[in-house]
């Protein structure tokens, strides 16, 4: 029998993603990955699998059109809410659910945040250099198309489960470090830095992030003479119009611009994930600060699993509620139940 997830319809931004390809650095290949390694994880926890094991549908602004073949598929949803039903029944966000064979899921666009993603029973790809993603800039795998048939296996059980998640799609404040060249950058202009409100460009993508300002730039004569070195994701770039640009999971690997700063690893995902025109704002910590938040992000992760709850249905997402059982008595029209209370 051949379990898949089948593509009807897809938007401009679907791809395999799994933890990436880190230490390939060297070789000229950033890590790649999941935009958002969190919801990833909360996906191998309502699947109740391994994070490590865990590929998913990342859906960069928008979903698509999927059909269960073969058998009846255990799915979840994570990362930035979006529209999602199935055979036109809406159904809720962060929480897995059975797609019975035959059944069409309809995803639509993001209602908060960029990425969001589909978490399959058994989703598998072919193994590239120690991953299944795609790295769309570095030629590997590619986005995905209508006609595409994703291997998946039987659900293992039912759906129903639920997982609470904290709002990290609004931008916010992003913890940064000192970078190589943070100390040719003034005292002023590094806490103009701090002190300006920024806003993500709707132009992001895999590789980076413009931050936009209403004031001047942040660039100097003084870095013109920069060589090219290596970056890698969370450095933050002063590029030629002076904005910052900060790198994201498939940047390049060498790069000529300033780096005015680097963004946390515990911060890079809010990044990716706050949707246009956000605001972000800078804070520069230390590196025990930074340190502490990597260790407590890690702690998190491996919470998720005991964070996964019983859903209590809406009556909005019940699309039988008229057949329910909802009062436990019946009183009458004519009857008034205040016909003997003093006025």
């Amino acid at each position: 029998m051949t379990v898949t997830l089948d593509i009807l319809a897809a938007g401009p931004g679907l791809s395999l993603q799994d933890g990436g390809r880190p230490g390939l650095l060297s070789k000229g290949l950033s890590r790649g990955g999941a935009m958002d390694p969190l919801a990833l994880a909360e996906a191998a926890a309502l699947l109740g699998s391994a994070p490590a094991e865990t590929l998913a549908v990342e859906m960069a602004g928008a979903g698509g059109t999927f059909r269960a073949t073969g058998a009846d598929l255990l799915i979840s949803l994570t990362g930035a809410p979006m529209s999602a039903e199935i055979d036109g029944d809406r159904i809720a966000w962060s929480v897995s659910h059975l797609l019975p064979r035959g059944a069409t899921l309809k995803i639509g666009g993001v209602r908060a945040g960029a990425y969001g993603y589909l978490g399959v029973s058994g989703l598998d790809a072919e193994t590239v250099l120690g991953a299944r993603s795609a790295h769309l800039s570095g030629g590997i795998g590619a986005r995905l198309q209508p006609g595409d048939r994703l291997a998946a296996a039987p659900a293992p059980k039912a759906g129903g489960m639920m997982i609470r998640v904290d709002d990290r799609f609004s931008g916010g404040t992003i913890r940064i470090l000192p970078s190589v060249q943070t100390g040719q950058f003034d005292a002023d202009t590094l806490a103009r830095l701090e002190a300006t409100e920024f806003h993500k460009d709707a132009r992001a993508s895999r590789m980076g992030a413009r931050m936009g300002q209403a004031g001047p730039g942040f660039s100097s004569s003084a870095h013109l003479s920069i060589l090219s070195e290596i970056i890698v994701p969370g450095d933050v770039q002063v590029i030629g119009d002076g904005s910052p640009f900060v790198l994201l999971n498939e940047c390049q690997s060498m790069g000529g611009y300033p780096r005015i700063a680097t963004v946390i690893s515990a911060d890079l995902a809010r990044v990716a994930q706050a949707g246009p025109g956000s605001p972000i704002r800078f804070r520069f910590v230390t590196l025990d600060e930074a340190l502490a938040a990597r260790a407590q992000a890690a702690k998190h992760v491996k919470s998720l699993a005991s964070r996964v709850e019983p859903r209590v249905r809406h009556p909005g997402d019940i699309p039988d509620l008229l057949s329910y059982q909802l009062v436990g008595g019946a009183i009458s029209a004519h009857h008034d139940a205040h016909e003997h209370e003093e006025s």
